[in-house]
């Protein structure tokens, strides 16, 4: 194999991704990592008004489009499939990052935190694989199939989630339709894997991160010492969109800083 065959494996150039939640945190990290690379990139979120600033800031890197919607309604959904399929014929790489979270003491967790937290977190990536399967599978060949990533948490792992119930509960569930859906979509050229990250710096966790007795705790934990970043996410990312990943599938990843391995 020479250096312009091993590229080749890593390149995602000419893909079709799709990135929910995609205006902050690791779902832009991944976006702007894949604009990079040359992929045509499209994401989601709820504020049209910080999409489309998400949207002017990457564009700078290459090509991106935003699709508005609230994913959590059946309208908001039926909009950001009908935004990408009236651009694209292929989807090659559906990222299912959007997600909620809800934390407070056990004995004042109300059961309405429940609902909302699984919906987003389980069953729109559930949905938009099954509303998007001709997109994928007209993108999919033998050699570079599809692909599906979804992202968890080690949360959905460890029993340490700083009283967020509903969502470790949501992580562990995404983790195992993962699994399922693999299993289920293999014989049709689709790869689903899944992402479980650790600390990055993101709106759901800016609450603990400024906090600098909080942030000090928590990088504690950590082995590597320090936060995920665009690079770490991106990577990632890339990897499991490539013809590098083409014999992975079913797989949780961790994204942590060795954060399970000390656990």
């Amino acid at each position: 194999m020479n250096r312009g065959e091993v590229t080749g494996l890593f390149s995602v150039e000419g893909k079709v991704v799709l990135i929910t939640g995609g205006s902050s945190g690791i779902g832009r990290m991944m976006a702007e990592t894949f604009l990079a690379a040359g992929a045509r990139v499209y994401v989601t979120g709820r504020d049209a008004g910080r999409l489309e600033a998400t949207c002017a800031e990457l564009g700078l890197a290459g090509e991106s489009h935003g699709l508005a919607g609230d994913l959590a309604t059946p309208e908001g959904l039926a909009a950001v499939v009908d935004g990408l399929r009236a651009r694209e014929q292929r989807l090659h790489v559906l990222v299912n990052n959007a997600g909620a979270t809800w934390g407070t003491a056990l004995e004042k967790f109300p059961s309405s935190a429940f609902e909302p937290v699984m919906a987003l977190n389980v069953r729109v990536p559930f949905e938009l694989v099954q509303k998007l399967l001709p997109e994928l599978e007209a993108a999919a060949t033998p050699d570079d199939p599809a692909r599906v990533i979804n992202i968890g948490s080690v949360y959905g792992v460890t029993t340490h989630v700083m009283n967020a119930y509903s969502y470790a509960a949501s992580k562990a569930g995404i983790h195992q339709l993962t699994r399922v859906l693999a299993r289920e979509l293999a014989p049709r050229r689709i790869l689903v894997n899944a992402i479980a990250p650790g600390l990055f710096p993101s709106r759901m966790t800016a609450f603990a991160l400024k906090d600098e007795a909080r942030r000090a705790g928590l990088l504690a934990g950590i082995p590597l010492g320090r936060a995920g970043g665009t690079g770490d996410a991106g990577g990632l990312a890339l990897f499991l969109s490539s013809r590098a990943s083409a014999y992975v599938t079913g797989a949780i990843i961790p994204l942590d800083g060795g954060l399970l391995a000390n656990a």
